[in-house]
């Protein structure tokens, strides 16, 4: 018989087996739930990360596609950008985890929105222990960003010899006391006569109207530049109203063309109508009438603008002092001097047409400075001053209007009226 120590060694022994073995069992029930608690947190993070990753991605995806490098691209395109964008931001596990990805671009009429959406199912480390595979995630990323507006810009630019006028008040007086009959014009005479105004501008370095006007132009382009949003937004055309007396008509100084820079060159070629005598074709060279139903003509049907592929928007930008002189001898609005030659205000009919067609003017104004010593100024122009700009305003399209004195700033004026023409594009769209 066992001694009563070894005994109780033995049955005590038997019971802590016992105990451990409950023990374990119990653990064992016990240990699945708590690794899913803890391994459950460490997936959920996990999760979180991949799904931060997945929304940076959609972020760059939607911003490639409103960047200014993409507005001149179609909606198809635009959505191609992001895509590419959005999926090389990713890993190859990230990539296979998408259950989907969508880019989604719309142009309306004057927004282009953008929108990225996506799906992915994450693999799990530790709730696969209870059945859980994977964990899905998903996300939107958006953006908004205004649309360039496509334009082309028709510039007819008065050339005509009353754009001789000297520029300044200061230049007025200049020219009238150098010239023996007190004429403040700059006519660009080209005979051998001492009535070469013009040559006597140039030498007295007096700046006449023209010049105001070409330089304005010139600096015009450099403004559509800068400003433009995509290349190409802005095309430009110029005109004048013919080179010399002898051939009057719509003039072309540059083509309409997306290179600015060659336009402002061409601008250069600017200059004051020559005339091969003094009082030839009793100086009849500003014909409005029929130099506006010309560039009315050269206009095509204008379009929306809305990008690259549709027809842009189209604007005449008109450059004159307003007076017109064309033999009109039944419909002028003044009394015609010697029964034919019409000095008047321009006429607002062949504007109305042009913008009928959806085109719109904008009208710069050069004021027709007096001339309070010329007594042609005093008999011919002064009974209608006053409704020279009145008329002027009436060609414009709304809000598309400026007058201005050379003293005031016309390369200033002309930049403003630019920069009006493209918001009023936008606003009304």
């Amino acid at each position: 018989m066992p001694s009563p120590t070894s005994f109780f060694v033995s049955r005590l022994h038997d019971l802590i087996c016992s105990r451990v073995g409950g023990v374990a069992a119990s653990l064992a029930i016990a240990i699945v739930p708590m690794l899913a608690l803890v391994g459950g947190t460490v997936d959920v993070y996990r999760l979180q990360d991949e799904r931060s990753k997945l929304q940076s991605a959609a972020d760059s995806a939607v911003l490639a596609a409103i960047a200014k490098a993409s507005l001149s691209l179609t909606t198809s395109q635009a959505s191609s950008t992001a895509d590419k964008v959005f999926r090389s931001q990713l890993s190859t596990t990230q990539l296979k985890s998408l259950i989907s990805a969508t880019p989604t671009v719309d142009d309306d009429t004057t927004n282009r929105n953008v929108t990225y959406t996506f799906k992915a199912a994450i693999p799990t480390l530790f709730l696969n222990i209870v059945g859980i595979s994977t964990l899905e995630t998903d996300g939107t990323s958006s953006a908004t960003v205004a649309l360039p507006v496509y334009m082309d810009f028709y510039l007819l630019l008065d050339n005509t010899p009353s754009m001789g006028v000297a520029a300044t008040t200061t230049d007025i007086a200049k020219m009238v006391a150098n010239t023996s009959d007190q004429c403040a014009f700059a006519c660009h005479d080209m005979s051998t006569t001492p009535n070469d105004y013009y040559g006597l501008a140039k030498k007295l370095g007096v700046t006449m109207r023209i010049d105001v006007v070409r330089s304005a132009t010139q600096q015009l382009m450099d403004t559509a530049t800068a400003t433009q949003a995509v290349a190409n937004q802005f095309r430009m055309a110029i005109y004048t109203f013919g080179s010399s007396a002898t051939a009057t008509g719509l003039t072309t100084i540059s083509n309409l063309t997306s290179n600015l820079s060659g336009a402002k060159t061409a601008a250069a070629a600017i200059d004051l109508m020559t005339t091969p005598y003094q009082n030839y074709n009793s100086d009849m060279d500003t014909d409005f009438d029929h130099v506006l139903a010309s560039v009315n003509t050269a206009i095509p049907t204008p379009g929306s603008g809305i990008n690259a592929s549709a027809t842009p928007q189209k604007v005449l930008f008109f450059v004159s002092d307003g007076v017109a002189d064309a033999n009109y001898p039944t419909t002028c609005s003044q009394t015609p001097y010697a029964g034919y030659r019409c000095e008047e205000p321009l006429t607002v009919a062949t504007c109305t047409a042009i913008k009928n067609r959806g085109i719109k003017i904008a009208v710069l104004y050069t004021s027709y400075l007096p001339l309070p010593t010329n007594s042609w100024y005093n008999s011919q122009i002064a009974p209608f001053a006053a409704q020279i700009p009145t008329n002027m305003k009436a060609c414009a399209s709304p809000g598309l209007y400026f007058e201005v004195t050379p003293t005031d700033g016309i390369p200033e004026a002309m930049t403003a009226l630019f920069t009006k023409a493209v918001q009023t594009a936008r606003l009304t769209r």
